[in-house]
């Protein structure tokens, strides 16, 4: 199948999709504000620039689109039939780019939770969400918890719920 645009307009239409402040991104946000939680967006002193940072948690929060970060097995995840050799590459250095940076920040101490657009459709969201207040409130009673003489630092060995939905991954420890 032709491609239907010219390639004029096809990169018009392209360069004009949002890579912050999305529709997914701004439901976690609203979100996170509502049940207290205060956040700074984008840092780009972190590994990836990650959409969300929780500081006082030392938590990171990546809200992934389906097609452009190739969420496996997700309807949302489909390759456009022109060009497909051009977006397997593009989709998998985009992958590879997210578990480096995944990898760098858990090594530096942060928790990295990744959510996914598919999650945040409204069949899925209040599920996701209240999956996410139970990462969140985990990570909460492990930072808070008491430190023995001889801990400096709390250790960050937590297991995280088993789960269908990629919402955390654990960091580790170095």
């Amino acid at each position: 199948m032709t491609d239907r645009m010219t390639p004029e307009q096809r990169h018009r239409c392209m360069s004009s999709i949002k890579g912050k402040n999305t529709k997914p991104e701004m439901l976690v946000r609203r979100w996170l504000w509502h049940q207290g939680f205060r956040y700074r967006l984008h840092v780009r002193r972190l590994p990836g620039t990650p959409d969300i940072v929780l500081r006082r948690y030392h938590t990171v929060i990546n809200v992934n689109g389906c097609f452009w970060h190739g969420h496996e097995n997700c309807r949302l995840a489909t390759h456009p039939k022109t060009h497909s050799q051009f977006w397997q590459e593009k989709v998998k250095r985009n992958r590879q780019r997210d578990e480096q940076n995944r990898l760098k920040l858990s090594s530096m101490g942060w928790y990295v939770i990744t959510i996914w657009e598919c999650d945040l459709a409204k069949a899925k969201r209040l599920e996701t969400l209240q999956q996410l207040s139970l990462t969140l409130s985990r990570i909460l009673l492990k930072l808070n918890a008491p430190l023995s003489p001889k801990q400096e630092q709390p250790t960050r060995n937590y297991q995280w719920p088993e789960s269908d939905i990629s919402l955390a991954a654990e960091p580790t420890e170095d």
